[in-house]
């Protein structure tokens, strides 16, 4: 399939390029990155930003015509920010490799770049859950700023990192699809790694976990989503996304509760607080490792 994937350059001669950046952060993405790049061709510049992905996400980007920059250890907000200096234009697009600009969206971002009134916009994200799309409760109010100039940075947060320096904000009409599980299977093993970078994040805060802790906020997240927010409406399928959910919040309460055992104990902890542990690539489309210096660097297609 990436063997026939054509370049943006390519697929955008004799069709005027929108100028904007298009920044993507990427770990082990080479089944998703293609469609992800395909629905951004129409940009003037593309960088992907990677973390050292064990399949072939690098050849994709590269064969893509995408800008690519090489950077383990990093969080994502820190990918964000490597794009973000290595852009040569004034306004940057975030999006992740699971995602993908509609083409109603696409028009919205190119009369805004064209025309601004806002110094940045807000995209509205049509999430999808085990083959059915998903707008109820947060889901369905899914909006965050993606569309950005690029004096903006992002914080460093292990999860939900926040985007800083933004002036006025306004929201922009069109979807941006957004897949975030391959499968139940892929959801389980990214809530684990997200457990992790949340137990991170909140290391900072001193908060004590108690057994009120692990009962009470994954019992108030599931009843928030699922009789709240009526996710019950959705039958089986509403009932799983809400118990994965009540679950990877106790993962991460329960993962902190552990570090600061461990802590009092004097015991040494696996890996580094603040350390992402490593996504696995995805079973479906294995290939040969490929090779990523671990200094940051820049290259462009061949």
């Amino acid at each position: 399939m990436h063997e026939s994937l054509p370049s943006f350059a390519a697929h955008l001669s004799g069709e005027r390029r929108t100028l904007l950046t298009v920044v993507i952060p990427t770990l082990n993405e080479a089944d998703r990155l293609p469609d992800c790049l395909a629905s951004v061709a129409w940009a003037s510049e593309i960088i992907v930003v990677d973390a050292g992905s064990a399949d072939e996400t690098v050849t994709v980007a590269r064969k893509a015509g995408a800008l690519v920059i090489s950077m383990r250890g990093g969080t994502i907000g820190e990918q964000k920010n490597a794009g973000i200096a290595a852009a040569s234009t004034r306004w940057i697009l975030s999006i992740d490799a699971d995602e993908r600009v509609t083409p109603a969206l696409r028009a919205s971002i190119e009369e805004a770049v064209r025309t601004p009134t806002a110094e940045a916009y807000r995209l509205h994200l049509r999430n999808h859950y085990l083959g059915a799309v998903y707008m109820r409760g947060s889901w369905g109010r899914d909006r965050h700023v993606r569309l950005y100039p690029s004096t903006c940075r992002w914080s460093a947060h292990q999860v939900h990192e926040k985007l800083e320096g933004v002036g006025t904000v306004q929201d922009l009409s069109g979807f941006l699809e957004h897949e975030s599980y391959r499968d139940l299977s892929h959801q389980l093993r990214k809530a684990v790694t997200y457990a992790e970078w949340g137990a991170a994040d909140l290391q900072t805060t001193n908060r004590r976990i108690t057994v009120a802790t692990l009962v009470g906020r994954p019992l108030w997240r599931f009843l928030k989503t699922y009789l709240l927010q009526g996710m019950w409406r959705d039958g089986t399928r509403g009932f799983v996304f809400c118990a994965v959910h009540a679950w990877a919040c106790f993962s991460k309460y329960a993962v902190l509760w552990d570090q600061q055992r461990q802590r009092a104990l004097g015991l040494p902890l696996e890996r580094a607080v603040g350390e992402p542990p490593q996504v696995p690539a995805a079973p479906s489309r294995a290939a040969a490792p490929v090779t990523v210096p671990s200094a940051a660097s820049v290259s462009s297609a061949a």
